[in-house]
Parts: structure tokens; sequence; C-alpha cells
């Protein structure tokens, strides 16, 4: 959240905003929450249109998150598979719908307020990102552009993003300020959680059912095809890597002394560690006072006391060079100052004030010998780098020439490497991620066609690498012959599912037609158990019961008769009967709505938040363009609907 609202973070009411505001800022986060252009875009929420090109870079940020958080490789057309594409236009169609509506009623906040809450987030960064200069202490607009032009955004769209969050907060701490759910919602809840129940059950035994004999080819053929979706094995291809790397070529290169010299010369100054200095500085109203306050530390006074004699507080300074010190004339005085040493008054840029050297840390003159170890790895990755370009000109040479990518990388003394068959999410058939391809490599190679190559591409620090498609596996069910064994064993286990569950229902029957659970249970080899006082609340210490189970469990009525799976995975199928129903104690009740009435609360504000946004989408009747999302991020649309239809046409028969 921001920085500015730490205050506002404290309030009661805090937690319900933080908590509607994070579904809408998680996952696209306060960088991605940019406008694009008047005009027609991906969406359309009253005054408000996102371009294609916005919307490109909100999804390429979310791709980038969902690579690193994953470790496989998102395509365009891998999002399009798993509705990723789908997720982002709708949560940003509510995120659009909502801060038009926000707007529309005319809640921006002011320049002023923007300004200082960039000022309190670019002070809280660490010491090295500030974009504050280190000789006034101002802020530095060239340096804020810098810094934010390191993560690809402006000052005026990241501006832009503070005043659609600061509305945000306005408006939803406003609708949140005095909501108070109703007692009786928290109540509730602890009577649905407490409420307990008393089940009797029994597994129904495997010997009791007739197992299923081998399916014949005929079976097989005919269950592959019901879960040909499933059995359908990937696209995968073959690919040939030609990389070029500095850091490879590292141990090849031979330094050059005069060059070690030579870099040392250039950056001896920057290499020296300039003296430093702690200091207390007072400001004073006057130069009678100073001169009094002078006196008085002189004498040993405690520098805290002295400055509260004067409704100042000491500024203390930590080992900073002389260019750290805001005031240039202060600057001056302290590094003339052996340490211990308080200065008379010193009228300043920024004031009267009167300084305390506490303690002086001589200088360090860098030398050759020092640092060396750091020079030679600069000059020898510098080296190293030149070494990589001067491949890769050989490589493009040989390639602009006419040789392939292995005969111009053989020529240049390259490295080529061919994989094994990958899949898109750079991965061999059995799901085992390849070792050393970065999600570049692997985009870039899904963008070929067989036999295609790419052209050089630079990654930075010298490294280098194209790519060629050896050979495309085309997605396809794998041969009955191959997968036969593994495949007869899941259609043997689905049968005998099948007859357990046929078995179970049977069973059921004649409890339900008045028979006793005991009885039927000997009939069918098997022992009724029973677990009584089963809760919402204590659901978790039975989970080896199984969720189905529990599931049909809370959903029976008392008296009923169900039939459920059983166990962690689901291995056995049971008969079990409600057997009764507990009201939670009143006092136990009372107790939980005492406690859960904030969360309570909370819940209430998110789901009035939710609704905000769907209303705020009705109302301004946001529209959203998911052909125009997919062509943004590269998806060929065209190739995409033959595929949906055929693969309709093929359902329908």
């Amino acid at each position: 959240m921001l920085a500015g609202f730490r205050s506002f973070a404290k309030s009661p009411f805090a937690v319900l905003l933080f908590g509607l505001l994070i579904v809408s800022f998680a996952i696209f986060g306060i960088s991605d929450v940019f406008k694009g252009p008047q005009g027609s875009g991906v969406i359309s929420a009253g005054s408000r249109t996102m371009s294609a090109q916005d919307f490109k870079a909100r999804f390429d940020n979310y791709r980038k998150a969902m690579e690193q958080r994953g470790g496989e490789a998102i395509t365009p057309d891998l999002a399009v598979e798993r509705g990723i594409d789908r997720q982002i236009v709708q949560e940003l169609t509510l995120q659009e719908s909502m801060a038009a509506a926000i707007q529309k009623m005319g809640v921006a906040p002011s320049d002023k307020l923007v300004g200082d809450i960039v000022h309190q987030q670019m002070s809280a960064l660490p010491p090295g990102q500030r974009p504050f200069s280190p000789i006034t202490g101002k802020f530095d607009q060239q340096a804020y552009a810098a810094l934010l032009a390191q993560n690809g955004i402006t000052p005026q769209a990241y501006e832009a993003s503070l005043r659609d969050e600061i509305a945000n907060a306005h408006f939803f701490s406003a609708v949140a300020d005095g909501l108070k759910a109703p007692r009786v919602y928290a109540a509730l809840q602890g009577a649905y959680l407490l409420e307990a129940r008393d089940v009797a059950a029994f597994a129904v035994n495997p010997a009791s059912v007739e197992r299923p004999a081998p399916p014949t080819d005929a079976q097989l053929t005919a269950f592959m095809k019901e879960n040909a979706e499933r059995l359908t094995r990937p696209e995968t291809r073959v690919l040939s890597i030609m990389r070029v790397s500095a850091k490879a070529l590292e141990p090849t290169v031979t330094i050059d002394q005069a060059a070690v010299q030579k870099a040392f010369d250039f950056r001896k100054d920057s290499l020296a560690k300039p003296e430093t200095r702690s200091l207390i500085q007072i400001a004073a109203p006057d130069a009678k006072a100073a001169a009094a306050i002078s006196d008085r530390l002189k004498k040993g006074e405690d520098p805290v006391a002295v400055a509260k004699a004067y409704g100042k507080t000491p500024l203390v300074l930590t080992d900073k060079p002389k260019t750290a010190v805001p005031d240039r004339k202060v600057a001056d005085a302290a590094f003339t100052l052996p340490a211990g040493q308080v200065s008379a008054p010193i009228a300043g840029e920024l004031g009267i004030s009167v300084i305390k050297v506490t303690k002086v840390t001589p200088g360090v003159v860098a030398t050759l010998e020092s640092v060396r170890p750091q020079i030679e790895a600069e000059v020898r990755a510098q080296a190293a780098q030149s070494k990589a370009y001067d491949q890769t000109q050989a490589y493009q040479d040989a390639h602009d020439a006419g040789a392939d990518l292995i005969a111009a990388a053989t020529k240049a003394g390259a490295m080529v490497a061919t994989t094994a068959p990958l899949t898109a999410q750079g991965t061999d058939p059995v799901g085992q991620p390849a070792v050393g391809l970065t999600p570049d490599i692997i985009k870039t190679a899904f963008g070929l066609s067989q036999g295609g190559e790419s052209e050089l591409v630079e990654l930075g620090k010298g490294e280098y690498y194209a790519v060629k498609v050896e050979k495309i596996n085309p997605a396809a069910m794998p041969p009955l012959a191959e997968i036969k064994p593994q495949l007869t064993g899941i259609w043997l286990n689905q049968e005998m599912g099948k007859r357990l569950k046929a078995k179970a229902d049977a069973l059921a029957a004649r409890v339900k037609k008045g028979e006793s659970l005991d009885a039927v249970a000997a009939s069918a080899q098997s022992k009724v158990q029973k677990v009584a006082g089963l809760s919402r609340q204590n659901a978790r210490q039975h989970m080896g019961l199984g969720q189905e189970f529990l599931g049909a469990a809370f959903s029976a009525k008392s008296g009923e008769t169900f039939v459920a799976r059983a166990g962690q995975q689901g291995e056995a199928y049971v008969v079990a009967k409600l057997e009764g129903v507990k009201a939670a104690p009143s006092a136990q009740v009372a107790q939980i709505a005492a406690f859960t009435q904030q969360q309570t609360a909370g819940g209430l504000m998110r789901d009035l938040g939710e609704a905000s946004r769907n209303a705020a989408k009705t109302q301004l009747k946001t529209k959203s363009n998911l052909t125009l999302a997919r062509q943004a991020i590269g998806v060929d649309t065209d190739a995409l609907a033959k595929a949906q239809d055929a693969k309709a046409g093929k359902k329908a028969e």
C-alpha cells in the first residue's frame, strides 16, 4: 500500500479497504494500472479507454511474474489455452469500470497530495536508490525519472496510477467508515461452524465385487478417444542453439597488465575511500542562541538536552563524507575540526547552527595492489565481452554468406547444442525442465517454422544466442502399444470404481428401505464405524475421511443415507447415515460472534466492493474486446478461430 497512507492503515476500516483493494492491485501492481490513450481499445469504460498497447504491457508484466513463479515459459498461445488472457481482461474490465465511476463522481486527489505521496514513497526506498540530491537533499526530478525508467515507467504514468489508487482509497474509506456488520451475521457463522454431526458408515468391501476382466484393444481404443484431450502429447521441438558467452570465454582470456594499470588509473579516485565524519548539528534561532549552544556543548552538556532547551532536535550524521553534509558551509567547518571539538556559530546556507564532531575516519587512497583482483576481473570481463562480440561478427558474416546456423557457429568457434524434444514450456515430454534454456529462447524457438533460424539475439553483458528448429513433432496421441500397460491399469481402476459405486448404491437403497446399517454392512462383509461430534470447526482433524465424504456429511439431512468416496485419494466407497445433528452451544456461539464480528464486517465490505465493481460495469455499459486483446499479445486470432471451429465440429460428431 502507499507509504503515505501508513497512518490510514492503522484505522479500523483499513483492513476492510485493503482487503477490497488487493483484488484490484495484487496481480497487476502499482506500476501496471496505467491508462492508455483515448479511442477504440481493449476496454472502454465511461471516458476511459485502454489501448491494445497498454493491455500488452500489462499482459507482459503478468506473464513475466508467472514465469518467475512457475519456471516455465508462458507463450501467448498457452495463455489463451489456459484462459489467462480472458481472466486479465475480466479483471481489468472491473478495475476500469470502478475507476471510471469514481472519476465520474468527482473524486480526484489534488496535485499536492499526489506529490506528497511520491516524496514519501521515494523516501522509503533504500538509501542508494532515493532520487534526492546528495548535496542539497532536495528531490531530484531527473533521478526520479531515471529510477522509474529502469522499470519501464514514466513519471506521468506512475502518478496517474497513484491518482487512481488514492481516489479508490478515499472512496472506499468513506464507504467503510462506520460500517458495522449486524452481530447476528457473526452469530450465524458461529452456529454454522459449531453445529455437530454424528455419522455412521461402512466401506464397501472390494472382495464383495466381481473384478473386471482385462479390456480388449477395442475397449482401450474407445477409452483413448474418450480421453483424447488428456492423452494427447503436446507439440515438441528439437532445437539447435548457438550460444556465445563472454562468461564462458573469461578463462581463455590472457590478462594484459598494461590494461590493468590503465583501468586502475582511470578509476583510482572512485576506488579510494573518502574521509568520513560523525557529527551532531543543532540549529539555532539566532546568533546569540548559537553562541550559548556552542558554550554549553564545549562544557560537555548532553546535545539532546541542549537542543531541547531551544525547542530543537539535534541532527546526527554518522560516518558521512563531506559531500553528504547538506549545508556546504557546515561541511567545510565539520571537516576542519578535530574529533571531540565544538564549532563556533556557523552562518550556513540553511541557517545558523552549531556542530560537534564526534568521530573522524581518515580516507584511504587506493593502490593497485589493494584492488588488483577487482580490476583484473573487470579487465578480464571486458576482454571476454570483446572476444564474444568478435565471435558474433564472425558468425553473422558466415550466416549472411549463406551458411546455416551450425556451419556459421563452427566457423566462428561458437558453442552449439542440440536439445532433446522440448515443449513450449521448456520441458521434455516427461515434464523435466531443460537446463540452461531461458523463457526467451523457448519463446523465440516456438515462433519459428521447421528449419527456421532466428536472428542473433543479444542478452546483454556479452551473452548472445541464435536458435534453429531442427524438427517439429506435432501434438498427437501416443500409439496404443506404447501405453497399453498403463492404460489398462487406469481402465481397470475406473471400471472397478464403477462396480463399487453400483454396489454402494444398491446397499444404500436397502438401508433407505428400512434395513439397519449394521445388518447391511455385515451382509457386505464390512463393519460400521462411527464419527461423533463432527463439525466444520474440527473438520481438519478428520481430513483422512476425504473431501467428498465430509462434503456429503455436512450437506445431508438428519437421518439421511448417502454414498460417497472416502479416503484422502478417494480410494473407497462408503455407505453412510447421518444419525443426528446437534445445535451449537449458545455460549460458544456468542463467544465466536464477539471474536469474528470484525472479520464478518471485512467479508461484508469485500462483498460490497465486488458488487460495486460489477454495478459500475453494468451502469457504464463497459465493453471489452477479447479478440483485440489477443491480437495485441501476438495471437493469430484467425488461426485460433479455425482451430476452435474444427474442435467444435469433432465434438458434434
